[in-house]
C-alpha cells in the first residue's frame, strides 16, 4: 500500500510539473506594447524575428525573460509611420520574421494617441479572436503606456469581452515628456539646466514635431494631457478595475533648483511624469509606484555611452518587477493603493 502511494503522489507531481505555472494558464496572456516612433515585430510565444534582436529593441529581453518564466508573451506590432512592420537595419535591427500582419492592427507609432489605440484595440481583438486570448496583461513602454489606455476605452466601450488583468508601465509619460514640453512652449531650453544631451533631444523632438504637425509627438505634453480637460481626464474610469504599477527611471540628475517636470530625467521622461505623480485617483485608482536609476531605453543608453541594462527595458532589476506586477494581478486591488509613490 505504501509503495502505491509513493506511486500516484509521483505521477500528480509530474502532472503538475507538467502542467507548468499556474499564471500560464489557458487564454492568459502577456502582451508587450512600445512606444512613440518605435518599429517592433509581432512576435508570438513561439515565433519571433530570426535575426538581429528577436522582438526589436524595446520588447526582446523583456521578453525571453518572461518566456523564461513560464508567461505565455506576445509583442504587438509598431510602425514608425502608416503601413505594415518591415524589417529593420541600424540600430536595434532585426528581419526574417514569421508573421507580419496588416496595418490595420499595427501601432502607428507617430500616428496621435487615441488612433494608436484604436489600432492596438483591433490587435488585441485579432489574439482573442485568433488565438483564443480572454485576459490579458499589458506590458507598455513610453507612449505605448497611453497607447493601451486609449485601447482599453475602444474594448470597453465596444463592450470587448477581454479582460485587462493588469498593465505596468516603463518610462510613460503620463503627465508628458519634457522633450514635448520644449518643441509645444510650455518649457524653454534654460529647463535643461546647461545638460547638452537634454537640449539636444528638445531641439531634435521640436525639429520632429515640426516634421509631422499632428502625433504623439504633439500630443505627449502637459498642455494636452493634464488640466480638468485634459487627455487624462477623459480617461477617468477606463482603469478602475485594472492594477497599475509605474515604473520609471532616474538616470539623469541636476542639483536643486530645477524643473520637476524634467529633473531627474530619464532622457526623454521626468521620474515625476513616470510616476504619474500628479495624476488624480479618478484617473488612476489604483497604483504603486517603483523607480530606478535608469535611462528611457537601451537607445538612449547607447547614445550616452552606457551599459544595456541600464536601460528600463533591459535591466534585470525592472524585469522583477514586472513579473511580480503580473504574478500578484489578481489580489492587487485588495492591496493598499500610492505604495512607493
Amino acid at each position: 500500500m505504501r509503495g502505491l502511494i509513493v506511486v500516484v503522489v509521483a505521477l500528480m507531481l509530474a502532472a503538475l510539473l507538467h502542467a507548468g505555472p499556474a499564471h500560464a494558464a489557458p487564454g492568459r496572456a502577456v502582451v508587450i506594447v512600445s512606444g512613440g516612433d518605435a518599429v517592433s515585430p509581432f512576435t508570438t510565444p513561439d515565433d519571433a524575428c530570426r535575426s538581429g534582436l528577436a522582438a526589436g529593441n524595446t520588447d526582446t529581453a523583456l521578453r525571453e525573460n518572461l518566456l523564461a518564466a513560464g508567461h505565455t508573451v506576445y509583442t504587438s506590432p509598431a510602425m514608425a509611420g502608416r503601413g505594415p512592420v518591415v524589417d529593420q537595419s541600424g540600430f536595434g535591427a532585426f528581419g526574417d520574421c514569421p508573421i507580419t500582419l496588416p496595418d490595420t492592427m499595427t501601432v502607428d507609432s507617430t500616428a496621435s494617441i487615441d488612433l494608436a489605440g484604436e489600432h492596438l484595440a483591433r490587435f488585441l481583438t485579432y489574439l482573442h479572436d485568433t488565438r483564443g486570448v480572454d485576459v490579458i496583461d499589458v506590458v507598455g513602454h513610453s507612449m505605448g503606456g497611453l497607447y493601451s489606455r486609449a485601447a482599453f476605452r475602444v474594448l470597453q466601450s465596444l463592450g470587448s469581452p477581454i479582460r485587462i488583468r493588469s498593465l505596468t508601465t516603463l518610462g510613460t509619460p503620463w503627465e508628458g515628456s519634457f522633450l514635448s514640453d520644449y518643441a509645444n512652449g510650455i518649457t524653454t531650453l534654460a529647463d535643461c539646466a546647461g545638460d547638452a544631451y537634454c537640449e539636444k533631444a528638445s531641439l531634435a523632438m521640436a525639429a520632429e514635431v515640426t516634421r509631422l504637425q499632428t502625433g504623439s509627438g504633439r500630443e505627449v505634453n502637459q498642455g494636452y494631457l493634464m488640466g480638468p480637460q485634459g487627455w487624462n481626464e477623459f480617461q477617468a474610469g477606463v482603469l478602475d478595475e485594472i492594477p497599475v504599477v509605474v515604473i520609471g527611471g532616474a538616470r539623469f540628475t541636476r542639483p536643486a533648483p530645477t524643473n520637476p517636470m524634467v529633473w531627474p530625467n530619464d532622457g526623454i521622461v521626468s521620474n515625476r511624469s513616470a510616476l504619474a505623480t500628479d495624476i488624480s485617483d479618478r484617473v488612476l485608482p489604483h497604483r504603486r509606484c517603483v523607480s530606478f536609476d535608469d535611462t528611457h531605453s537601451i537607445y538612449v543608453s547607447d547614445a550616452v555611452g552606457l551599459p544595456w541594462e541600464t536601460g528600463l527595458t533591459w535591466d534585470p532589476r525592472v524585469f522583477d518587477v514586472v513579473r511580480g506586477a503580473i504574478d500578484g494581478a489578481d489580489g492587487a486591488l485588495q492591496t493598499p493603493t500610492r505604495v512607493g509613490c
